[in-house]
């Protein structure tokens, strides 16, 4: 629920207002002076303030503090009261950005109705920052390939340092899953993880959203760098950041300081850096879309986050998880995948990579049978593949060649196919294929293929969603 900061110069009101809120299930916190007041909020931010405008013997009274804890909080409701209101002093607090003005003396049930309402909408104003962090969302690392175990091995090297990293990797590889496993497992990960997503936000916005803005008489908007105080900051697909704002990046990561949109204090933050991008950087500079200082800043630690075509062993695993986490989150039928799916699901072709996946598992889940095995015959259609009645529909080149020539065809292509899939182990690819070990090779020799040189098969499926 959160507790509530009172702070009144007479003890008998902030103890009695406690009372009052304590038999409600409330916890309180109490303060005599704008001192003590603003030593309780460093110690802990309260989910919320009642606060008297007169304040004896402090150096602030109740607008000032409110003034400087709207500009440090702005999400903390604050209810005013005061046992000399008349309607300028109300309309003053308001204006500063004030919850609600309560005259005292009040009535109980009066200061407990605002009380609740304040309450609810310092809960809506704390998840909606939650969401806008991305702290709903779970960090998912899974994997056994030696393509992934090289990647969490590189992680886990840079989880406890402060070091900025770059992570490269094709749309939908998993990049921000691996920046959030850096946030989960470092020395910030009870701090703020809060996502930048570059390419969605309007580039005349860039810096407003990043840096927030102040507003007379309205207070401040804390922009998305001041809400990662303490914790990280990851730019997602950072090439797409407008050429402006990169040069005042640039400066944060120098200063670790920067002014708000329409503001002229200095804001001092404390965080770490991460950034991702599917582009090439180096290209980007050349064209002059993208600043070599900053792209020299940002990539201290350059981490590839591999697709899976290049985790292909992966695939069945990752598949089984979101089978679980659909049934989880969406309520879809708990089923598990048939050999022939997961033998089908590693020969295919993912462009959109791990998100892809996803997408055509929750496909199946839905226009799918009801229970029982995924079968193969439920993923979606490829260019080659089993037709309904067993039969092998052909693609026009394999099917216009003489049967030796396709024949010799099919088979280097399929055994390129399993290859890949065992992620290059030749043992594996025998074992599945029927084949001792040595026959495989002398196959292999004999179809021209060199084993240990990267071929795509040709099976390919379209990108879902």
């Amino acid at each position: 629920m959160g507790d509530i900061l009172i702070t009144d110069d007479e003890r008998d009101i902030r103890e009695l207002i406690s009372d009052i809120l304590k038999d409600e299930g409330y916890t309180t916190r109490l303060a005599g002076s704008s001192d003590q007041c603003m030593a309780e909020i460093a110690r802990e931010v309260p989910a919320l303030m009642i606060l008297d405008i007169w304040l004896k013997d402090s150096r602030m009274d109740g607008i000032d503090i409110l003034k400087q804890v709207k500009r440090e909080h702005p999400e903390i409701p604050i209810i005013i009261i005061s046992g000399h209101g008349n309607i300028e002093i109300a309309v003053a607090a308001i204006k500063q950005g004030a919850y609600d003005f309560i005259e005292k003396p009040f009535n109980i049930e009066q200061l407990l109705v605002v009380i609740r309402r304040a309450m609810e909408t310092s809960r809506l104003r704390r998840e909606n920052l939650a969401l806008k962090r991305g702290d709903n969302q779970k960090t998912e690392m899974l994997g056994e390939s030696a393509s992934f175990r090289q990647l969490r091995s590189q992680l886990d090297k840079v989880t406890k340092s402060n070091g900025r990293v770059m992570l490269t990797g094709e749309p939908g590889s998993g990049k921000e899953s691996a920046a959030r496993y850096i946030h989960a497992h470092s020395n910030r990960a009870s701090g703020p993880f809060v996502v930048v997503s570059s390419a969605s936000i309007e580039p005349e916005r860039f810096e407003e959203v990043l840096f927030g803005r102040e507003m007379p008489g309205k207070g401040v908007e804390k922009g998305l760098m001041e809400q990662a105080h303490g914790g990280i900051i990851y730019f997602d697909e950072v090439a797409d950041m407008p050429l402006g704002t990169q040069s005042k990046i640039l400066r944060v990561l120098v200063d670790q300081q920067f002014t708000r949109v329409g503001g002229s204090d200095k804001v001092q933050v404390d965080l770490r850096v991460i950034s991702s991008t599917n582009r090439d950087l180096l290209a980007a500079i050349a064209g002059g879309s993208f600043r070599q200082e900053l792209f020299h800043r940002l990539n201290v630690v350059p981490i590839h986050v591999p697709s899976l075509e290049e985790r292909r062993e992966d695939i069945p695993l990752l598949a089984e998880h979101f089978l679980g986490v659909l049934n989880r989150t969406q309520g879809l039928p708990l089923r598990r995948l048939g050999e022939d799916a997961r033998a089908l699901l590693q020969t295919m072709l993912w462009p959109g990579n791990v998100r892809q996946l996803r997408n055509v598992i929750e496909r199946v889940l839905i226009l799918g049978e009801a229970g029982g095995d995924i079968s193969a015959k439920e993923l979606p259609s490829m260019e080659e593949g089993p037709s309904e009645e067993g039969r092998v529909v052909l693609s026009g080149g394999l099917a216009t060649l003489p049967l030796r020539e396709a024949r010799e065809l099919f088979e280097k292509e399929y055994l390129l196919t399993q290859i890949n899939r065992f992620g290059g182990n030749i043992s594996r690819t025998a074992a599945f294929v029927g084949m001792e070990r040595s026959a495989l090779h002398r196959k292999l020799k004999s179809l021209g293929v060199v084993t240990g040189l990267k071929t795509t098969p040709r099976l390919v499926y379209a990108e879902e969603g």
